[in-house]
């Protein structure tokens, strides 16, 4: 009696689109990267002021807001155009900043200024990826293509936290920015190449309407509130939004705090310490890339669980090999979390909402300045290893709460959200 053939992880691969996706998504999250990297230490050098850096930083999440009215546009007029205008976009905006830098124009406040206008387009990029995504895909193949989708933005955090800012002391800026606005151009052509997916007939067949404000705004409601009540949803936003405000914070704004007050260690260690949590992350994304047959809400709870036991164990260490091992595995638990909340998302929705859910699921990222905030106030009154406790313990607690209210919808192997 023959087994079935277990799938490929590169199966997705077979899809032409995936071929031409993949790559384009590569290059922008590398662009992403050395831009997060070059401009902030570019800050830091011309002006020295740690509060310029962070409002540069905060800069980087007001898109977070308008992400649905992204999704709304998607949906409207196809992830792969809208794609493409995003990347196009940013081969401007960078060619502007490269053009200044190689004339000796480029000041801070310019910087400022575009990473701004930056700002509004490049927090929907990844809920768009994941939209067209689970246009192209078949259903059985979704979990591991959406699993190689984030090896792109891993291999990304990986190189730019060991390479730090090399790229700028050996290049400067304005040759940096060469290369940057090649990477977008060449991003914008890739996604170029796909074929328009077939709109699905609830998009086509809308209703009409006479006044384009009315219907622009009840399309906008209808998936808000779509993403808000869809069954598993709900329970998956929830999770998503409580990651970003309780469990990156402690491996991502805090991170340079940690490497210096607590592990008495400079940029090189801060980026050992940043690399390993992007090496779990990629290997929980290459490890669910090879698995078949997940009860992904099941899994999503009990990666989310393992992220916060981790998370707690990593506040109470002193000695770099040690935290850096949990960082791992705090990032290989991250991965299959985010992944399966993505999945449940892309699974329950609508061909024509996904766009507008993709745009609400990158709306709750909005936790992460939220919770930075808090625990900076947190740090300075009860110290670093309370406020760490205390967010990975309320984490968890929450993340309990969350799988109690919603165990229809995550727990059963017969529900919607664990199908295989």
């Amino acid at each position: 009696m023959s087994t079935p053939k277990r799938p490929s992880a590169l199966a997705p691969f077979r899809i032409r689109n995936y071929r031409f996706q993949w790559p384009s998504d590569l290059l922008t999250s590398w662009a992403f990267e050395v831009e997060t990297l070059v401009l902030g230490w570019y800050i830091m050098v011309e002006t020295g002021s740690v509060l310029l850096l962070t409002i540069l930083a905060s800069l980087q999440y007001v898109g977070t807001l308008i992400a649905p009215v992204f999704g709304m546009i998607g949906d409207r007029i196809g992830h792969r155009d809208l794609l493409i205008a995003m990347r196009l976009a940013y081969t401007a905006l960078s060619s502007t900043i490269m053009a200044l830098a190689l004339t000796g124009h480029l000041a801070p406040l310019n910087v400022m200024i575009i990473v701004a206008v930056m700002g509004l387009i490049r927090p929907s990029d990844l809920g768009m990826r994941g939209a067209l995504l689970a246009s192209i895909m078949p259903a059985e193949q979704l979990v591991g293509a959406i699993s190689l989708s984030r090896t792109t933005q891993d291999s990304a955090r990986i190189a730019g936290a060991l390479t730090g800012a090399g790229l700028f002391a050996a290049l400067g800026i304005g040759l940096v920015y060469v290369a940057t606005a090649c990477l977008y151009l060449v991003a914008a052509i890739l996604m170029l190449c796909l074929t328009r997916p077939a709109k699905s007939s609830a998009a086509s067949h809308r209703p009409a309407d006479g006044r384009a404000g009315t219907r622009l705004l009840r399309d906008l409601k209808e998936g808000i509130v779509y993403a808000w009540n869809g069954p598993g949803m709900r329970a998956a936003l929830c999770v998503a939004f409580l990651a970003n405000l309780t469990a990156f914070p402690l491996t991502s704004g805090l991170l340079p705090f940690v490497a210096r007050d607590i592990f008495h260690t400079d940029q090189t260690g801060l980026g050992y310490l940043s690399a390993s949590f992007a090496v779990g992350s990629l290997t929980g994304s290459i490890a669910l890339s090879l698995m078949s047959g997940l009860r992904i809400a099941r899994l999503l709870i009990g990666a989310t669980l393992a992220w916060y036991a981790m998370l707690l164990v990593f506040v109470g260490m002193r000695t770099m090999p040690v935290a850096m091992a949990c960082l791992v595995l705090a990032g290989i638990a991250q991965s299959m979390s985010m992944i399966s909340a993505a999945v449940i998302l892309m699974r329950a929705a609508s061909a024509h909402l996904r766009g507008r859910v993709m745009g609400v699921r990158m709306m709750v990222i909005y936790g992460l300045p939220l919770g930075l905030l808090a625990a900076g106030s947190l740090i300075d009154r009860i110290g670093y290893s309370a406020t760490g406790s205390l967010y990975a313990i309320s984490g968890f607690i929450a993340m309990v709460a969350i799988a109690v209210r919603w165990r229809a919808d995550l727990w059963p192997a017969h529900a919607p959200a664990n199908a295989r």
